[in-house]
């Protein structure tokens, strides 16, 4: 009888603790749920996303070389005249004056020609903010994907902890009853001791599981950045992949926001070499000018004063600094097209990495699913058996044991199963909430870039401060 009630709370306890990974309530948190909080809340995601906004101003900035340049000035002073002169008749005159002169003028410049540099500063400003874009969906990515693995460890934490838990639970209960049954005669002092042993060991792996438990809730209060409450089960996003894996690293290849970012910094590079190429071209430039003076000498009382003039500078040698700039910008070049070649290899290596462990995660559900079954039976057996005195109470503890380390193996391969789900589409850059259909307001860039990029004036930034 001992034997059929424990075999019964094994079964009821652990199979209580593998579906409660899988029970969700009404206000049950969702993983879904967990990756918007994460793209409103996450500091590193707002923190690339002012990065941006403070690259979109490197195209006004050179924008602003195709505009005149304006300035005002003004002086006034005292101003005090001692002289001698010689006349014919009179001989040697001194006088002494004292007038206050003052002057205010306007200046205005324009650049016509500077070896093209102004356009090509404009494109490369713009390469930089394309590339900080890619940069920006390199840190999306990565943060809704920590976000999505800071879920799947909660919820696996969660699970196995229960799993030791309800362990702990029906060791004690056959630790009770095997002393019982030692105090009457039936079993050995070895088999109390066997039972003493599973039991210390059981609560051992019970506080290691809470220690991970807590480690992982505090992961998941700085990603997601709430507290959790009761979590649903996750879901895979692998039907969001390409189909085959040739397809995936295609995609990867091409389409991965680290790869892409490389590209725009292969084009700024390039730009840079023809904006140092230009100071090797002349320059043309035009000044307009106007003065108005009141007593700017003691002999004038008012003058007024414009000009327009042109200027050309055509650079000879300026110490062969420009040559040697121009030298170091084409090997920075060659060390970009390189960074992009290793950008490649590396998506390209996510890609099939990512793609070997879902289909790794995809098995291994199975097997520890026939794991389990397997142990169920094993377990059912043991207890018959053990019924009629063919097995021992470490034989019934062994059982139990691979049951539990079966439905915690499965709580694993389903956690890996999901991660891997997510990582596969990150590595093929399709992890946005766009790609995802999650129900909120994204971020668009274009907007702050479009409301600074022709600003002429201003200190404000676009949200007032």
């Amino acid at each position: 009888m001992w034997v059929r009630a424990y075999i019964s709370a094994v079964a009821g306890l652990l199979g209580g603790a593998i579906l409660g990974m899988g029970c969700s309530g009404a206000s049950a948190d969702t993983l879904e749920w967990a990756i918007v909080q994460a793209y409103q809340n996450n500091p590193s995601l707002n923190s690339q996303r002012a990065a941006l906004r403070v690259v979109d101003e490197n195209v006004p900035q050179a924008l602003s070389g195709y505009r005149p340049k304006l300035s005002l000035t003004g002086n006034g002073g005292y101003n005090y005249t001692n002289a001698t002169q010689l006349f014919p008749t009179a001989g040697q005159v001194h006088f002494g004056e004292t007038f206050y002169s003052r002057t205010f003028g306007a200046t205005a410049s324009q650049t016509l020609f500077n070896g093209f540099q102004n356009a090509n500063k404009t494109r490369q400003a713009e390469s930089q903010v394309d590339a900080a874009r890619e940069t920006l969906r390199v840190t999306e990515q990565q943060v809704l994907l920590d976000a999505a693995t800071a879920y799947m460890d909660l919820l696996r934490d969660g699970a196995t902890l229960d799993l030791q838990r309800s362990n702990v639970e029906v060791l004690t209960e056959q630790l009770k009853q095997t002393r019982d049954r030692f105090n009457v005669g039936e079993v050995t002092r070895t088999d109390v001791a066997q039972a003493e042993s599973r039991l210390a060991a059981g609560r051992s792996q019970l506080l290691a599981a809470q220690s991970q438990y807590v480690t992982s809730q505090a992961q998941y209060r700085r990603i997601i950045g709430v507290d959790p409450g009761h979590l649903a089960p996750g879901t895979p996003v692998d039907r969001l992949s390409p189909p085959t894996l040739p397809g995936a690293i295609t995609q990867g290849e091409a389409q991965n926001p680290a790869v892409l970012a490389a590209m725009y910094g292969v084009d700024i590079a390039e730009l840079q070499v023809k904006v140092n190429e230009g100071n090797l071209y002349p320059n043309l430039g035009v000044q307009a000018s106007v003065q108005k003076a009141w007593d700017p000498l003691s002999t004038t009382n008012k003058q007024t004063t414009a000009s327009v003039i042109g200027t050309l500078t055509v650079p000879l040698y300026q110490g062969g600094a420009e040559y040697s700039v121009i030298r170091q910008s084409k090997e920075t070049l060659g060390t970009q097209r390189l960074t992009l070649d290793v950008n490649r290899d590396q998506a390209r290596e996510t890609v099939v990495q990512s793609w070997g462990q879902l289909d790794a995660a995809k098995a291994q559900i199975e097997a520890t699913t026939a794991q389990v079954n397997a142990a169920e039976i094993a377990l059912n057996g043991v207890r018959e058996e053990a019924r009629v005195g063919q097995r021992t109470t470490l034989d019934v503890l062994n059982a139990q044991q691979e049951l539990v380390n079966a439905r915690v193996a499965l709580v694993q391969a389903q956690h890996d199963r999901v991660v891997a789900s997510y990582t596969l589409l990150a590595a093929v850059g399709a992890l946005s909430m766009q790609r995802l259909g999650l129900d909120i307001t994204i971020y668009d860039p274009q907007i702050h870039y479009q409301q600074i990029r022709d600003a002429w004036v201003g200190v404000r930034t676009p949200d007032g401060r």
